[in-house]
């Protein structure tokens, strides 16, 4: 077989449910994939172990294999998930119950070795980041169902594509392409116009799941099941190259892609081209993300109708100050949210929030104390007073930081279906990372009249969140958008543009091949999507902000 065919049908836990068997069904596969896992993800099944030690693992899946199991069997389509989480071994076992029950003779592996809890105390949970080589390895000793815990989401589709090419951990390019094919899949109908800048370029109400055909030298083309939903062109492929990305080097525990030698071509309706690109070893340490119980937070929302609105919330702040200050919780936010507009039609768009974040290590500091004060408001404030729903007692949240340790420092084990164990050797050859010059850059366009227009009438963008961190990549459709956005978005316009960043560090890679920046914004998720310390959590609008800002554009792009 010259071409693997694999498939996604999950981007993350809670994902659309019948996925897995509109993927089996809708067209030929020899691998289906599903990520579960994120950050947050992480956080939310350590806290289910808390309850159940045998939890912590995604339950979803299984209820999703009742009635798919047997028709993967029967179409020979073998399934590599992480949605083992935590506890890869307990799902496993699930799942190979199930089979029993069924009557379905399917193999059944898992991998571990991921799981560094013990060794960072004080952490609900602390994994390393896994390549696929120990799925390659289960999958060689002939498993159907491969199942892991925190592996690289890119591992999901490296590891089938190395155990079918008899790829080894020297090839560096072909490894490379699987993980840009991977990082394409991995955030499921994302590739196929979900979540898309330009998504009134096609039908995105029902977007299909992709899939991608990979070649023997690791280059690919991402496509979809015909007459499923959504569409696959170079926009949302770049879109979801740029996701959750930073320079130009991709690093990971099997290889480090580098993004800048990635070329597209449309090769047809729905299919995109992946070539070129090229890899060099990964680093010699591997990525843990360590979750931590941060504290407790409360929010209360008032709803500020009609006039006066800038005076209603004076008024508010001036009479919960009291509260705040008898009981001072570590963080108090305020944000004004003008969402009124005068003469309004209906109530709601006569409204305003005025909203109140608190947040404290102890559950009582954010609890009691607020929730009382805002409620003893109800009859002593402004007109009009009511909130959109009461406080609560103070919620937990947590707290993501990644620390690296030595490839060699874990025990990376494919444990097969008959029990025996397979240890996964760490690479031989590293490199340390470092970053990559400024590539050139186009000609500037010639000078010309300009109109003054919001710039997602030329410009993509997609953004995401990375630890603390958030990325904004920013693409152009043409070559002449490319040649006005290089020279124009500077790091400074940027700030600008999104006054959020401004007193924060933001770092630009420019990706000519796939004619877009990226931007990197540090430290504006705080502690990371766990903590809730912003009104995006995870950064998924802030590109959408960008589009949206005013610019004078050259009226020959318009």
């Amino acid at each position: 077989m010259t071409v693997l065919r694999i498939g996604n049908a999950s981007g993350f836990y809670g994902d659309r449910f019948d996925a897995l068997r509109e993927m089996l069904t809708g067209g030929d596969l020899d691998v289906l994939t599903g990520d579960y896992l994120a950050e947050l993800t992480m956080l939310i099944l350590a806290r289910d172990r808390l309850k159940d030690p045998a939890a912590g693992y995604a339950r979803t899946f299984p209820r999703q294999l009742e009635d798919t199991l047997g028709l993967a069997h029967e179409r020979g389509v073998r399934i590599v998930t992480n949605a083992g989480g935590l506890n890869p071994a307990g799902l496993a076992g699930a799942v190979r119950e199930l089979a029993g029950r069924l009557g379905i003779p399917v193999r059944i592996a898992h991998v571990e070795g991921d799981d560094l809890t013990a060794a960072h105390p004080g952490s609900l949970a602390a994994h390393a980041y896994l390549g696929g080589f120990g799925i390659a390895a289960a999958l060689r000793a002939g498993a159907d169902i491969v199942v892991t815990g925190r592996v690289t989401d890119a591992a999901l589709v490296t590891g089938p594509a190395a155990a079918h090419f008899g790829w080894g951990p020297a090839d560096h390019d072909r490894l490379a392409g699987a993980v840009v094919a991977g990082h394409v899949l991995e955030c499921g109908t994302q590739a196929t116009g979900g979540n898309y800048a330009f998504f009134r370029d096609g039908d995105a109400r029902r977007p299909g799941f992709p899939l991608a055909e990979i070649g023997p030298d690791g280059s690919s083309v991402v496509t979809k099941h015909p007459g499923t939903g959504g569409f696959v062109d170079v926009g949302t492929v770049t879109a979801q190259l740029l996701y959750e990305t930073g320079g130009a080097r991709y690093a990971g525990p099997d290889v480090t892609a580098r993004l800048d030698t990635v070329r597209l071509t449309q090769e047809g309706p729905d299919r995109v081209r992946i070539d070129g690109a090229r890899g060099e070893a990964p680093p010699p340490a591997l990525k843990v993300g360590v979750n931590r119980l941060g504290g407790f937070r409360n929010e209360v929302t008032f709803v500020l109708t009609g006039l006066d609105i800038e005076a209603k919330a004076a008024l508010v702040r001036e009479q919960m100050a009291g509260a705040l200050a008898e009981s001072p919780p570590a963080e108090a936010h305020w944000e004004l949210v003008r969402t009124d507009r005068p003469d309004a039609p209906t109530e709601e768009t006569a409204s305003a929030l005025l909203r109140l974040v608190v947040r404290d290590p102890g559950q009582e500091t954010v609890g009691r104390p607020l929730t009382a004060a805002a409620v003893e408001l109800a009859l002593a404030s402004y007109p009009g007073f009511h909130v959109l729903a009461p406080p609560e007692k103070g919620s937990p949240y947590g707290v993501f930081e990644d620390v690296y340790v030595p490839q060699g420092a874990v025990d990376h084990v494919a444990v097969l279906y008959d029990g025996r164990r397979i240890t996964v050797a760490p690479p031989q050859d590293t490199r340390a990372l470092h970053p990559v010059g400024e590539p050139p850059l186009p000609e500037p366009l010639p000078p010309g009249p300009t109109r003054r227009a919001p710039l997602g009438l030329v410009l993509g963008a997609r953004s995401g969140d990375k630890g603390g961190d958030a990325n904004v990549g920013v693409w152009a459709r043409t070559e002449e958008g490319w040649r006005w956005l290089a020279h124009t978005l500077t790091t400074g316009l940027f700030r600008h543009l999104l006054p959020e960043t401004a007193g924060l560090t933001v770092v630009r890679h420019a990706l000519p091949n796939l004619r877009a920046l990226n931007f990197v914004v540090e430290g504006i998720l705080g502690a990371g999507a766990a903590s809730r310390a912003r009104f995006d959590p995870q950064a998924k609008a802030l590109g959408e902000w960008l589009r949206s800002r005013h610019l004078d554009i050259p009226e020959a792009l318009l």
